[in-house]
């Protein structure tokens, strides 16, 4: 007996509930709804970054080892169709360390120089850039202390694909208004507004969001979420 009980109150409720919206929409000058569009898309340019480490007992010595590990470099990365290159200022860092002196007094000195440079690649034949990791593996042989970050993958025309889905979000709204107008016996007129909400590009099929907006650079493949907030007119 309870369980009919809550089982008419809930059924009760729903009806309330579809009838004020029914009520609503069926009074209402306007109506808002949301609408959404998404862009499957791949990455267009990569970038990706390395460092490479020297150190000797003389400035001068440590400068020269340093050109030479550069001059290694940019042929590794020149001979793998790099759209764009650029060196980062060297990192100079003095090592210290504690000596004895004749008279078995220990005192800080500068025993060497360790020299660090940076170095930018952009790729466009993105699909090759997964390799390099692996690949750097030769300059270490040829005696280049070198470390690889992760890559950064990036598609340079969210602008245009913004405005693209900016038109399929607001259909989508249109189509999800005229539903609901219709249970109210009402036809969608003209748009009154249209705000559009923070741009997703998040990896492909993985579903992630932020209230700020997401810009993954981790993934090759991604989907670009646009959500609009749309104001029609009703007659």
């Amino acid at each position: 007996m309870l369980a009919g009980l809550f089982l008419a109150a809930g059924l009760i409720g729903s009806v309330a509930i579809a009838a004020t919206a029914w009520l609503r929409v069926k009074t209402s000058q306007t109506i808002t709804v949301k609408g959404s569009a998404r862009k499957n898309v791949q990455s267009d340019l990569a970038i990706w970054r390395g460092s490479f480490t020297t150190q000797a007992a003389t400035l001068l010595e440590a400068q020269q080892n340093l050109k030479r590990d550069a001059a290694r470099v940019g042929e590794f990365l020149r001979a793998r169709a790099v759209t764009n290159l650029v060196f980062t200022p060297i990192e100079i860092e003095e090592v210290r360390g504690t000596l004895k002196d004749a008279n078995g007094l220990t005192a800080e000195q500068i025993l060497g120089y360790r020299l660090t440079q940076t170095v930018r690649a952009e790729f466009q034949a993105v699909e090759c850039v997964g390799q390099l990791e692996s690949e750097t593996a030769m300059l270490v042989e040829q005696g280049v202390l070198f470390a690889a970050k992760a890559p950064e993958f990036i598609y340079t025309k969210a602008g245009e694909a913004k405005v693209e889905m900016l038109a399929e979000a607001t259909k989508d709204a249109r189509t999800r208004g005229e539903q609901i107008a219709s249970q109210g016996r009402r036809v969608l007129g003209p748009l009154c507004t249209a705000e559009m909400g923070v741009i997703q590009i998040a990896p492909i099929y993985s579903g992630q969001t932020s209230w700020e907006g997401m810009n993954d650079t981790s993934s090759l493949d991604k989907t670009i979420t646009a959500v609009v907030t749309a104001t029609f007119a009703l007659k």
